[in-house]
């Protein structure tokens, strides 16, 4: 008697599973990793992205790809993910853990294609990983932090590394001064948003500079602007959130006036309400006064007056970072401007920058604060270089926190593959092949490099094989002569942390997509939503 076929699922609703499943989503990560392929290493190449609103973005940084496009494979996603997740916690590498990650998956296909259990698979990779991070801990060089000229030279190095890569690699010495002069001035906790980037169009890299304290560009201003001073030395700072301006009643207040002189009270009422805050803020002592409310035509002409310079609705971000860097709290109401809710700078002044003008505080006694000026020509180049620098400094401030360098352009993966591919030949099973599997997959980092520069990547890998096993563990690709160089002494450096970071996530990931063995997608979802996650249903039993 034949069995009823039992409907369960929702009429529409796809469901795949077992191993065409397994490979279909591992194709998905292929095809992620063919987007960002390109742009690993110095010679890699940029991509443009068009929004659906026109806009263009040229990046190489991995992360910004992968978020532009849009992608909507579930098991792909888990790539960008990771990208995404390295970006936050150390800010560069991000190519190469989607590449590591795709290029993991690739190397155990054919193992799943012929049947072998995906929890065996995820037990050998978990084993390798561990294996993988502590050798990186055991080789890498720590940095002595008590000689800081020493801690400074390695910084710069480790800065230039991360943008070598980038689209400013022409400029790296001139910008990881800057970017590590930015993180040394801040404080212990080396918190970004003390960091400023600004950007403004015109002129070349070479005019970008660094300011130590605050800067942001001129605010909207109304006549008599002009008029106020454009400089104090060690000023007192306002800093409010109120509207100095006479303002419209908003509620509809209907009020009955039998003669004129009723009507001149009123107004004047108003007029000296707005008169009394302005002399209260006047007589407070301070100099400069933020709002990040406008302050209007006649508050500005009163200050002006007064030589007291003002600045309606700054973007509430830099009136924070002025607060945390020139000490003072924002005030919302005029009635107790005491000293202590004044902040104070050693020098203000307006000075111009290309075609916009900045308000400059300089010398602030609260926090250790920065402001990086960007110059350039196209919207898109400076928007380019804000990135990389961003990578830059998330890279200098993880090297101080954590003291280990190791050498970069694929040193590092080749003495990993070496190590692992001896360790595999000392354990019996299909462990031996896995972690073989593992360590060639770490290979597709100095061989993408080499595709990237347009080298023979199969003669420079088997020249790196043979360096490194007579004992070269620094020897990786050198760019620039298309051969083998041992990138420590070539100071290619960068912080273990990154390599680390970069190992875990990529294998976490593998193993993720391969304990997925079903797929079940909504019918509604597939219409209108995005598709639904995979559940993990009873797929089919794995033939062994």
């Amino acid at each position: 008697m034949m069995s009823p076929q039992v409907i369960l699922l929702k009429e529409g609703t796809d469901s795949s599973q077992g191993i065409p499943q397994l490979i279909s989503n591992i194709n998905a990560c292929q095809v992620i990793a063919e987007a960002v392929r390109t742009t690993l290493g110095p010679r890699g190449m940029d991509k443009l992205m068009v929004d659906p609103r026109g806009k263009a973005t040229i990046s190489n940084d991995g992360a910004t790809i992968l978020k532009l496009l849009d992608v909507v494979h579930p098991a792909a996603k888990t790539l960008v993910d990771i990208a995404r997740s390295q970006d936050a916690e150390v800010g560069d590498g991000t190519t190469s853990v989607t590449l590591l990650a795709a290029e993991f998956l690739k190397q155990l296909k054919p193992y799943v294609e012929e049947g072998l259990h995906p929890q065996t698979i995820i037990r050998a990779f978990r084993n390798a990983t561990n294996l993988a991070v502590n050798k990186i801990k055991e080789i890498a060089v720590p940095v002595k932090k008590d000689d800081k000229q020493e801690q400074r030279q390695l910084l710069e190095k480790c800065a230039a590394t991360a943008l070598n890569s980038k689209l400013i690699a022409g400029q790296k010495d001139f910008f990881s001064k800057m970017v590590v002069d930015a993180v040394m001035s801040l404080e212990e906790l080396l918190s970004l948003k003390m960091i400023g980037i600004k950007k403004v169009q015109g002129g070349g890299l070479e005019d970008s500079h660094l300011i130590s304290g605050v800067a942001f560009k001129k605010t909207f201003s109304y006549a008599g602007f002009e008029m106020q001073p454009k400089s104090y030395e060690n000023p007192k700072i306002a800093l409010l959130n109120i509207e100095l301006e006479l303002k419209a009643e908003k509620d509809n207040a209907e009020v009955r006036v039998k003669n004129v002189e009723d009507y001149q009270a009123i107004v004047d009422a108003e007029w000296n309400i707005l008169y009394d805050k302005l002399e209260k803020i006047y007589k407070s002592g301070a100099k400069v006064v933020l709002s990040k409310l406008p302050i209007g035509d006649v508050a500005t002409q009163y200050f002006a007056d007064r030589d007291l310079f003002c600045a309606g609705r700054v973007q509430e971000e830099d009136l924070k970072r002025t607060m945390m860097a020139c000490g003072g709290s924002i005030q919302t109401t005029v009635s107790s401007m005491t000293d202590d809710v004044l902040g104070q700078c050693a020098v203000f002044e307006e000075v111009q920058v290309g075609g916009e003008r900045y308000n400059f505080f300089k010398g602030c006694p609260k926090a250790k604060t920065c402001t990086i000026i960007l110059r350039g020509g196209a919207e898109q180049f400076t928007e380019e270089t804000e990135r990389s620098l961003h990578d830059a400094i998330m890279i200098v401030r993880r090297a101080i926190k954590n003291d280990a360098v190791v050498a970069g352009g694929g040193a590092v993966e080749m003495e990993l593959s070496k190590y692992l591919r001896d360790y595999s030949r000392t354990i019996p099973g299909k462990q031996q092949l896995l972690i073989g599997a593992y360590a060639k997959a770490l290979e597709i980092i100095p061989r993408q490099l080499c595709d990237n520069a347009g080298f023979d990547a199969t003669n420079i890998l088997n020249k790196l094989r043979a360096k490194h096993a007579q004992g070269g563990m620094w020897y990786g690709v050198d760019i620039n002569n298309e051969d083998i160089a041992d990138n420590f002494v070539a100071c290619v450096w960068e912080p273990s942390i990154v390599r680390i970071n970069a190992l875990t996530a990529a294998s976490e990931a593998a193993c993720l997509i391969l304990s997925v063995d079903e797929t079940i997608k909504n019918p509604r979802s597939s219409m209108d939503g995005p598709p639904g996650g995979a559940g993990r249903g009873r797929g089919r039993p794995h033939a062994h």
